[in-house]
């Protein structure tokens, strides 16, 4: 069933299980606090929405935002004298908008609740494997663009929807690829994208690690 969620649009895309810290100065965000502050802690949670056109500060900023989003759920927060606030919050479930509420004081919205599920387990053991090792010769060749030591995977998750969080969470792409990931129906979606994505990257990076320095193609010969 819809349901009504206050809003907190942002720059960024929010993925379960991940942190975000932010800093609260904006009067109707401060009322926002304020108000989640009253609940009980379980209760406080507002979604975080990744702007389509617009920018964050300002009453006129936003002027549309994406379709899915996720709830940030209050950890920890921060207050000062001059009534900002410092919030740590977490990413948890996905949600999309399908309408805002008109006059209310800061930006809320009436969703619907999004379900995390895996989708077709035997793809989804494929894809699991080959995103693992699709992510670690990524992450080798992103170290080797950066002229850094290639660094070992770790321990990724488990579960096959949290590691395409994870993956999503990791991978260095701009907002509309990332949206995409959050976007996706199942975790086997998701984690398809994700392989397509990884193979992408790594090719590009790979290319570019291959090209002579720009700056030494411009320089003359040397005879010696």
């Amino acid at each position: 069933m819809p349901d009504r969620l206050p809003l907190f649009p942002l720059g960024l895309v929010l993925l379960p299980g991940l942190l975000l810290p932010l800093h609260v100065f904006e009067d109707r965000y401060r009322e926002l606090v304020r108000h989640l502050l009253e609940l009980p802690e379980p209760d406080r949670r507002f979604g975080v929405v990744a702007i389509r056109e617009g920018r964050e500060v300002g009453a006129d900023g936003v002027t549309a935002l994406h379709e899915v989003g996720c709830v940030a759920q209050l950890r920890r927060v921060t207050p000062y004298d001059d009534g900002r606030f410092d919030l740590v919050t977490t990413g948890s479930q996905r949600f999309r908008l399908t309408g805002l509420v008109e006059g209310a004081a800061y930006a809320t919205g009436i969703v619907e609740w999004l379900p995390d599920e895996l989708g077709p387990a035997q793809e989804a053991a494929l894809l699991d494997r080959a995103v693992r090792s699709a992510f670690a010769a990524y992450l080798t060749a992103l170290a080797q663009a950066r002229g850094e030591d290639a660094q070992d995977v770790g321990d990724l998750p488990v579960d096959s929807v949290v590691l395409s969080y994870a993956v999503a969470a990791s991978v260095v792409v701009d907002l509309a690829d990332r949206q995409r990931l959050l976007a996706e129906a199942d975790g086997v979606a998701r984690l398809r994208a994700e392989l397509a994505l990884l193979r992408r990257e790594t090719t590009l990076l790979r290319t570019l690690t291959a090209l002579p320095a720009p700056e030494l193609a411009r320089s003359p010969i040397s005879p010696n």
